[in-house]
């Protein structure tokens, strides 16, 4: 029996946020941490329970769709562990009508590691869909809408004992996916298979399309900066407490409209109102 094969037009986010998860558990455990795409479940993957470890991944910008992913507990115990530089024991035995658990701090171990993942992945991502905005929360349970493809992400060469996470993709992500390959672009004949030209525009028709789009709202974002921070850095932030942005006082701030970057400019005051003079405007490709 032919094993299950992927969408061919997911392979590069897969591959993507393969990498940067291997990255990112390998700079922090100091050893290599291999990451592994499968298009089929593992042998051994517990089914999913209360215990499991959910998070959505919203993404804006230049790639718009969802993510969940779920994490059991013995997975998520294992990526909190390394988060925090404890040793790699087996999770604590617990009753098997209970299921292993996880402590509140291992949970949130485990969501602040796979969100220094998704800030990985979203500045990879740049190159290939321009400005990408990932934003990963935690979720009490599975979303809403139904995945239109699922895939797995083995961390570890023992299939036995490797870590392991179940990752969904909404309908909307897959057909962003679908519309950004060069086949997807290319209208076919009918007939003979090959791309047919599209109808030309007359002005007028172009300017009634336009029309529709002018009061269309998009949302406005100045981006100051960005700062990343160790767990216990931000447990023990209070009122009053400074945190310190990766962009000097000096320099413009982004604009970003609708998740993707427009221009720059610097912040002045008027009439009591924060402000924006734009100094720089980006060309249509993005910056």
């Amino acid at each position: 029996m032919n094993k299950p094969a992927l969408p061919s037009e997911t392979d590069p986010l897969l591959a993507v946020w393969a990498e940067c998860l291997a990255q990112v558990l390998a700079q922090i455990s100091g050893s290599p941490q291999p990451a592994a795409v499968l298009a089929e479940a593992p042998a051994g993957l517990p089914a999913a329970s209360a215990g499991d470890l959910w998070m959505v991944c919203q993404s804006n910008g230049g790639l718009r769709g969802e993510m969940s992913f779920r994490i059991p507990p013995a997975s998520a115990a294992h990526l909190a562990r390394v988060f925090m530089s404890e040793p790699l024991e087996a999770s604590p035995a617990v009753s098997p009508e209970d299921g292993p658990e996880i402590s509140p701090e291992q949970r949130e171990a485990g969501a602040e590691l796979m969100r220094q993942v998704a800030g990985l992945v979203a500045s990879a991502l740049k190159p290939r869909w321009g400005e990408v905005q990932l934003r990963l929360d935690g979720a009490p349970g599975p979303p809403s809408w139904a995945a239109s493809v699922t895939f797995w992400l083995r961390l570890g060469e023992d299939p036995a004992t490797a870590p392991v996470l179940e990752l969904h993709l909404s309908a909307a992500l897959a057909a962003a996916l679908r519309a950004e390959t060069p086949d997807a672009r290319k209208p076919a004949s009918a007939e003979s298979g090959t791309p047919a030209p599209l109808p030309p525009s007359s002005p007028g028709e172009n300017k009634v399309k336009l029309d529709l789009l002018l009061e269309v709202e998009l949302g406005l974002i100045l981006r100051f900066g960005s700062r990343s921070l160790p767990l216990r850095d931000i447990l023990n932030l209070k009122p009053g407490a400074v945190i310190d942005l990766d962009r000097q006082v000096q320099e413009p701030v982004d604009v970003l409209l609708d998740g993707r970057l427009v221009a720059r400019g610097e912040v002045v005051v008027m009439e009591g109102n924060y402000g924006l003079r734009v100094t720089e405007v980006a060309p249509a490709a993005g910056v």
